[in-house]
């Protein structure tokens, strides 16, 4: 995997399933982990796909329901057990605090970490950010109070020319403003131009995990030319009313979100255990979004890889 990758822990929904563990998916950012929601048993499918907990810093729960949110018990005290050091940070609403607090306090006991909560509201907003990667929440229509998040990379600098630099002599102090886009100026006041000394940038990728919701056509403007887009798909066509009556999205609608927003490509998941074809959600979403991918556990996809569909 390159430094920007999507691993699927969970695609299935609330009601249990063999097929499927329930929702939970990471992102690895230059070895950074960001878990986002936490069904059951999420520590064991973290631990099959060879994640690292030491790599673990963030959790994003989308919502209040208990197949996003019933594995952090086990995955906590298991960090508690494990050594896992430094802090972690779980990402919720105030709502979320007041009833995660006391059970991991029960559950989990005296931790070696530290485990802090960053209380978001249910809109659009900016939720964590970095030095290279910006969080953001973007409201979603569900039963509760719920938010999809965005991971955005900041403007990556320019690539310098290393045969141009060392030709002008340009001081290692010096090479830091020139990537971020300056001129060099010479001693005896000659200008080299910024665009002699470097190439462009690397473009920078996103990723939008779009959790349980209805339909919303005013997403796909906040979701705009993300490369890679995971949208829940529920249910297919055959169940449009238990879609809508039940605050989920089926895969037609799903991949309408995708293919209006402009997509690189579009991950299926968080499935109805009604269905025991999966493949169901692929033709059906492929009809609008060739570029569609079948979510399934296992599954690891690299952002920048756009033109990849079949896994």
């Amino acid at each position: 995997m390159d430094n920007f990758s999507v691993h699927l822990l969970g695609c299935g929904s609330a009601k249990p399933s063999t097929r499927h563990n329930p929702a939970c998916t990471v992102v690895n950012y230059r070895d950074t982990l960001y878990m986002i929601d936490c069904g059951e048993g999420a520590q064991k499918e973290f631990q099959r796909q060879h994640l690292k907990f030491s790599r673990l810093r963030h959790i994003f729960l989308t919502h209040l329901h208990g197949d996003h949110v019933l594995g952090l018990p086990g995955l906590i005290g298991t960090l508690g057990l494990s050594g896992f050091g430094g802090h972690l940070t779980i990402h919720t609403f105030e709502e979320g605090k007041k009833i995660l607090t006391p059970i991991l306090d029960y559950f989990c006991g005296e931790l070696p970490f530290e485990l802090k909560f960053n209380i978001i509201e249910p809109q659009d907003g900016i939720v964590a950010e970095t030095n290279s990667l910006l969080i953001r929440s973007v409201k979603l229509d569900h039963r509760v109070p719920t938010v999809g998040y965005i991971f955005e990379e900041k403007p990556k600098s320019r690539h310098l020319r290393r045969d141009m630099a060392d030709f002008h002599n340009v001081p290692v102090a010096q090479l830091a403003g020139i990537k971020a886009g300056a001129d060099f100026v010479k001693p005896d006041g000659t200008v080299i131009p910024n665009k002699m000394l470097t190439t462009d940038p690397s473009p920078s990728l996103s990723y939008a995990h779009i959790s349980d919701t209805a339909y919303l056509p005013s997403l796909p403007e906040k979701i705009k030319n993300v490369d890679l887009l995971f949208h829940e798909t529920t249910y297919c066509n055959d169940r449009s009313a238990d879609a809508s009556e039940r605050g989920h999205s089926t895969a037609a609608q799903a991949a309408s979100i995708a293919s209006q927003a402009q997509a690189g490509r579009l991950i299926t998941g968080h499935y109805s255990s009604r269905y025991r074809d999966e493949t169901l959600f692929l033709k059906e979403a492929r009809e609008k979004f060739p570029r569609t991918i079948l979510g399934r556990e296992g599954l690891a996809i690299n952002v920048a890889d756009r033109d990849i569909i079949d896994y």
